[in-house]
């Protein structure tokens, strides 16, 4: 098995086959919905996962948790959400004697991420995390610890894995459509606007568009490869005197070597709009673009000698439903999710090892 080995090429595709099965037993004979208490009520939080409950089998919406009280009680009210389900930060811990909660989903900005895993989990709730899962692998390995020593289940918001044509390209790959994996081509960006806003401050960020969108063309060049870089370059263009970037950084050009000899070639940035990613091998190419966007995805592949558009399988849920239930699902029938907390934290080990890469300016071994 060229460039990937044998144990590597089971482990992918047994994660891809827990998340597509059917419920075991377990989660038949139960016939309540996991519930989700939603912790960061901004844009992402409000307009796309809490109205994807709908079409959640195994999820609901049970709570919320903000430092607005405005929006707790407009959402509260769009929601049915009970008043004795609604938090603020500070009274956050007091969720531990809601029995209506199960899981709490951690969307708020990156420097917080740490500290409300861990109270979720001392407070016997499992965790979802958006993605980046914190501003430091060892703010990453304290997560997983505290949910390992909770007994929770700990989750990372990574939304395209339950995608249509990102688990097409992934199935494509492992079957050996385009033969071993020899490049990746991924670019991720957008035009960032309001430089006040929380994603330009170090402090609550922890970084720049690596830490936001350059993730998705890190995380892609992993799971479309299936291996764990050894090499990492980089370099950093950024225009200090744009009031945007006083703190953190725009572009990132960064190259991954893999133990195959494949290679990736990853783009980052604050200042281009750009999502998509192209995969190649000795017998053809998957492209999608956009690739990771919340909607729009369009994949293009040569196969067998014939280029033009492809459809993915169908997929029951939406990338977003379907992210929910996974974690409940994991959770009824006693499976570690397929993006878990140490999913996160390799890919914080590897922005780390960019960031390095870049500001030495020299190749980093990982």
């Amino acid at each position: 098995m060229s460039g990937i080995s044998k144990r590597t090429f089971i482990a992918s595709s047994l994660a891809l086959a827990a998340a597509a099965r059917p419920l075991d037993g377990l989660a038949r004979q139960s016939d309540r919905k996991l519930g989700y208490a939603i912790l960061g009520l901004g844009y992402y939080a409000t307009q796309i996962i809490m109205p994807r409950f709908a079409e959640c089998e195994h999820s609901r919406l049970a709570a919320l948790v903000s430092g607005t009280p405005e929006k707790l009680k407009k959402y509260g009210e769009q929601y049915g959400v009970p008043e004795s389900a609604r938090y603020s930060y500070e009274a956050f811990d007091k969720i531990a004697e809601n029995p209506d909660v199960d899981i709490v989903y951690v969307i708020t900005p990156n420097s917080l991420h740490r500290t409300f895993t861990e109270r979720a989990a001392r407070a016997g709730k499992h965790v979802v995390c958006e993605k980046p899962m914190a501003t430091s692998s060892a703010d990453c390995e304290a997560m997983i610890a505290a949910c390992k020593k909770a007994g929770r289940k700990l989750m990372i918001g990574y939304r395209s894995r339950f995608q249509a044509h990102n688990i097409e390209a992934i199935k494509l790959i492992r079957d050996g459509a385009i033969g071993p994996v020899r490049t990746v081509v991924t670019d991720h960006g957008f035009t960032i606007g309001d430089p006040k806003q929380w994603r330009l401050n170090r402090a609550l960020a922890g970084g720049g568009s690596l830490m936001d969108i350059g993730i998705y063309s890190l995380n892609a060049a992993r799971y479309l490869t299936g291996e764990e870089p050894v090499a990492v370059n980089a370099m950093e263009s950024t225009d200090r005197s744009d009031p945007r970037f006083k703190e953190v950084e725009d572009i990132i050009n960064f190259q991954l070597l893999f133990p195959s000899g494949a290679t990736a070639n990853c783009v980052s940035a604050y200042s281009a709009n750009c999502n998509r990613y192209r995969v190649t091998g000795p017998k053809g190419w998957i492209e999608i673009d956009p690739a990771t966007s919340y909607q729009g995805q369009a994949m293009r592949t040569q196969l067998n000698r014939q280029t033009g558009p492809r459809e993915p399988a169908p997929q029951p849920k939406n990338q977003f439903s379907a992210q929910l239930d996974h974690l409940s699902e994991c959770i009824l029938t006693n499976r570690e999710p397929i993006v878990g907390g140490e999913e996160g934290l390799k890919d914080l080990r590897l922005i780390e090892a960019i960031y390095r890469a870049a500001r030495e300016g020299r190749t980093v071994r990982v």
